[in-house]
């Protein structure tokens, strides 16, 4: 049995991307690398740096000198790596509603995707890694042998979203999350570049009713039938 080298695993926001990639490279002894956070991390750097997310010269001028790492999780709070900004650990400000508000806007910005994309294939063509995002097999690494599009109805995700940050203490509304995720999903799948959408050879899993560990095992199935 071959494993595929990469697992591309894309998706819409709170497919259970993250928590499914994590838990698929673990079994696999495979590197995990959630694409999404170099993007979160180039948007809490434009709001906290620029104050702003809607001028594209400065933000993709910013996005290109910026020094982003992931590494093992050195803090056992739930987080699933530790996201390093210009040597600052940023893993929960990356989380915020202001992030989730404005992250689409900035990777929408060719040059901001540009910038991250390169960072993406340089780590991924190393093999024996599981990416995830919202644009790993169609954009990032489309040679990818194994492609997953993670799917689920935007009240099962809002729902998902709106636990995740109530268990932190976070004082949030689900009407107003779900209404966020309707118009993140929109936005994203209509921008112009990179939208969001299933690579034509992927599989795709709709995971409404199904437990973290059932969509885990259905995609170690299928990387051990490549």
């Amino acid at each position: 049995m071959t494993l595929p080298d990469i697992i591309a695993i894309d998706g819409p926001a709170s497919s259970g991307k993250s928590t499914v990639g994590y838990l698929v490279a673990k079994r696999l002894d495979y590197l995990f690398f959630d694409t999404g956070i170099m993007y979160r991390a180039a948007t809490l750097a434009a709001l906290t740096r620029l104050g702003r997310v809607d001028q594209e010269q400065d933000v993709v001028k910013l996005a290109q000198n910026l020094d982003i790492d992931i590494l093992p999780p050195s803090i056992a709070d739930t987080r699933l790596a530790d996201i390093i900004l210009d040597g600052e650990d940023i893993t929960w400000q990356v989380r915020t509603r202001e992030v989730d508000a404005n992250v689409s806007v900035v990777s929408a910005y060719k040059g901001v995707r540009d910038a991250m994309t390169s960072q993406q294939r340089r780590i991924g063509m190393k093999g024996r890694v599981v990416m995830v995002g919202r644009d790993i097999g169609t954009v990032v690494l489309p040679e990818a042998r194994l492609k997953v599009y993670l799917d689920a109805s935007v009240e099962e995700r809002a729902r998902r979203r709106y636990a995740e940050l109530v268990a932190r203490g976070e004082d949030v509304s689900y009407i107003k999350i779900l209404e966020d995720m309707k118009k993140r999903d929109e936005y994203d799948s209509n921008r112009l570049i990179a939208p969001l959408k299933p690579a034509v050879d992927a599989v795709v899993l709709r995971t409404d009713g199904m437990s973290v560990e059932q969509v885990v095992d259905a995609i170690v199935f299928l990387s051990e039938a490549c």
